[in-house]
């Protein structure tokens, strides 16, 4: 099996914040921007393994800032590594306000995918292939995330 480029599967989503996707105060629900986020990785993923793919696990979402009715939210979701039949995707949330243009960050994590078969089953997957100094930082800390994730379940 041929090893493919992060860029190849990487994925950007673009939504607006809703009232229905807020709180009573207008700021954009965590659960709604998780579920956002879930969806963008879960395309990348599936992109990556050309296979149907499931979620694993999410590691430590930090809120870093609300996000409010009228903005802007783009997701960015790229694979970092791929192990058997898993796979970990860094996932960036940017708010941007319409009037001032500027965007910040609201969101990150790290979200871990494995490929099944027809039958439900765990399958082999393509190797990542980093070719930027992110994606190789990225692809070499994968190995020390995914070994905590094992010793903490």
């Amino acid at each position: 099996m041929k090893s493919k480029f992060p860029k190849s599967s990487e994925t950007i989503v673009t939504e607006v914040v809703c009232p229905n996707d807020t709180n009573p105060m207008g700021f954009l629900l965590g659960g709604r921007l998780v579920q956002w986020m879930d969806i963008a990785s879960a395309v990348c993923a599936q992109n990556h393994a050309e296979k149907i793919c499931v979620t694993a696990s999410i590691d430590s979402v930090k809120f870093k800032h609300p996000a409010k009715v009228g903005d802007i939210i783009t997701i960015n979701a790229k694979i970092t590594r791929a192990f058997n039949s898993s796979m970990e995707i860094f996932v960036e949330a940017w708010a941007k306000k319409i009037l001032s243009q500027k965007a910040y960050l609201i969101n990150e994590a790290y979200f871990t995918f494995v490929a099944i078969d027809d039958n439900g089953d765990a399958t082999t997957i393509p190797a990542v292939k980093p070719v930027s100094a992110q994606e190789k930082t990225q692809y070499a800390k994968a190995q020390k995330r995914r070994q905590l994730r094992v010793k903490n379940n």
